[in-house]
């Protein structure tokens, strides 16, 4: 242990605590900026100086340790004067117009300003020029970065994909897509984790509410809205409204009052998804010759990006079952629209998710197979979303609760889940062992697979056959299970894997806390819903068994297949090989 003084109070923490530290420990707090724990403790941005007795230089309090004796002043006259100039400088590079700026109200080099009692600047403005692609789905301002380097540290440190560096050098030295890349021309999984972990607005997702509000003002448009799993968990956050008052009643309301003609639950489409799914991997399982194993699980576009940018030669791994989103479009421009009489590209369908790689997802060729146009037409995320209520000028605590419209909404338990890491899996495997066995699965008994922990692995008993499943969230994570797989270290027969760390729960279209990860919390959220449904398996969802006895027949019969599958063969990601060149025997080493 260290003994030291902080602001005169007496501390004792262990060795090898930084300041930054041990003064939290104590209740002081140091400001930050380009701090993220464990990620990027690098004092670029100089915000967290503190003074030493006995030095005369100032020191980063975020990469300094303490040592016996210490005498640290965290807010001295020195101290104070250091912080506010650096951020004045900080300023200097950065636009300030807040009040048009995505991130106002919530973003912490505002806060700083704010604190530090800026109400001048004193530098002569010198601001980046620098263009980016409007209609890309992750957009960036480096009018407003501040050099911090946290979207190089999460891209590089925790999903491994090292899209972004710095560029240039002096002066104009910035961060940009490194290799002398363009986005569009990049491997970027849109995954949105730089998003989320920018302190400022210099990234954010291309903003499609004004085409949402568009659309809700045509009377010659039909508006429907899909919400998914995980928006349950997180819409109210914004308003400093826990899930228990920003429910998805009230949602429903919240989507209706803007003016939807149909307001529709994404978890009868995950329920959807598991039928297809379920039956898939007892295909491939029982026939081979049908798609290789491990079967991969396919929702989540960002790890569909990441497969087909960095491992093409595994795509046929992939299961042909489209995203529950997507499956969702296509059942209400087929089904839906029969049903009210009405053409399909009338119909204009909105998916409020909490992600970013959605956006893509609905612009891909091959995601157009009910009416000849896409089946969702556009993709907002949570934070877009709470922007609209906010223009809406909604109060969430008193909205009245309301249900989602019928007959497309109906879910169970397991659907709920989906937008946790492992529920995907466990859905699945609930459905694939009632298939099996014709028994209903023992409560919570594929709880193996859930937790935070970025790679998981299970064995599960399926009458009498061993099923090797394996979770992962996180791209860092996906790297090193696919690098084991490949080389053989590791053998599965499925395997779930979310882009985002935590799953959908920690998608980077979710909402923003500086410095705080949310997705556990979130991901209890869901998993308390699947605790109280009165219906846990997919297969139990009486409105899934009418719309296969009216419409569908079976889990992939041909019409099903048509709808609900698609061909990741029809799209090539930027830079990587012709993906269509990997054939799916080439893929069968891995069983």
């Amino acid at each position: 242990m260290v003994r030291l003084t902080i602001d005169t109070i007496p501390v004792e923490v262990p060795e090898h605590t930084t300041i930054l530290d041990a003064a939290a420990s104590v209740g002081i707090k140091i400001p930050t900026l380009c701090y993220l724990k464990d990620i990027n403790q690098i004092g670029s941005c100089r915000v967290c100086l503190v003074e030493i007795e006995g030095l005369p230089q100032l020191v980063a309090s975020c990469n300094n340790y303490v040592e016996e004796g210490m005498v640290v002043h965290t807010n001295s006259p020195k101290v104070r004067e250091a912080r506010r100039e650096n951020v004045e400088f900080l300023l200097s590079r950065h636009n300030t117009t807040c009040t048009s700026c995505v991130r106002n109200g919530n973003c912490t080099l505002q806060s700083l300003t704010r604190d530090l009692g800026i109400t001048e600047l004193p530098f002569e403005p010198k601001l980046m020029r620098w263009k980016w692609p409007k209609d890309y789905p992750l957009q960036r301002d480096n009018n407003k970065c501040v050099n911090c380097l946290r979207c190089i540290q999460v891209c590089s440190k925790i999903q491994e994909v090292d899209i972004w560096d710095l560029v240039n050098r002096s002066s104009h030295t910035a961060v940009n897509v490194g290799g002398a890349r363009r986005i569009e021309n990049s491997e970027c999984a849109l995954c949105g984790q730089c998003i989320t972990h920018c302190p400022v607005g210099a990234l954010s997702e291309r903003d499609d509410t004004a085409r949402v509000f568009d659309a809700l003002a045509d009377p010659d448009v039909i508006t429907i809205a899909q919400v998914a799993p995980a928006v349950r968990s997180s819409w109210g956050e914004a308003f400093g409204v826990s899930p228990d008052v920003a429910t998805e009643g009230r949602l429903a309301t919240a989507l209706k009052r803007m003016g939807f003609d149909y307001v529709f639950d994404t978890d009868f489409a995950a329920d959807l998804t598991i039928m297809e799914e379920a039956s898939e991997l007892l295909d491939r399982m029982q026939h081979p010759e049908h798609g290789p194993l491990p079967m991969f699980t396919s929702c989540c576009p960002g790890w569909v990006r990441y497969l087909k940018g960095h491992y093409p030669e595994l795509t046929a791994n992939l299961s042909t079952s489209k995203s529950p989103h997507q499956m969702f479009g296509a059942v209400v421009k087929s089904f839906f629209a029969e049903r009210l009489c009405v053409d399909p590209r009338k119909m204009f369908v909105v998916s409020v998710m909490p992600c970013l790689a959605k956006k893509a997802e609905c612009e891909e060729p091959n995601q157009a197979d009910a009416c000849e146009a896409p089946d969702v037409d556009c993709v907002i995320t949570v934070r877009e979303l709470d922007r609209m209520v906010s223009e809406e000028h909604l109060d969430i605590a008193m909205l009245p609760e309301s249900e989602f419209d019928k007959p497309i909404s109906e879910a169970t338990g397991a659907a709920v889940i989906f937008g946790a890491t492992g529920g995907v899996m466990e859905a699945a495997l609930r459905t694939a062992y009632h298939t099996v066995t014709g028994e209903a699965p023992k409560p919570d008994m594929f709880s193996d697979v859930r937790g935070m922990k970025g790679w998981k692995e299970a064995t599960f008993n399926m009458a009498g056959t061993p099923l090797h499943v394996a979770v992962a969230s996180g791209l860092g994570n996906t790297h090193h299970l696919l690098e084991a797989l490949e080389s053989g270290e590791v053998h599965y027969d499925f395997i779930e894997i979310m882009a985002c760390p935590g799953g959908c729960a920690g998608g980077g279209g979710q909402p923003i806390h500086d410095g705080e990860e949310r997705a556990e919390s979130r991901g209890e959220v869901l998993w308390g819903l699947d605790r109280k449904a009165d219906l846990r398996n997919s297969y139990e969802n009486p409105s899934i068994q009418a719309l296969y006895s009216e419409y569908l027949e079976e889990p992939l019969s041909e019409r099903a297949e048509h709808l609900l599958h698609t061909d990741h063969f029809g799209w090539d990601m930027p830079l990587a090989p012709d993906v269509k060149a990997f054939s799916k025997p080439q893929s069968k080493v891995l069983q």
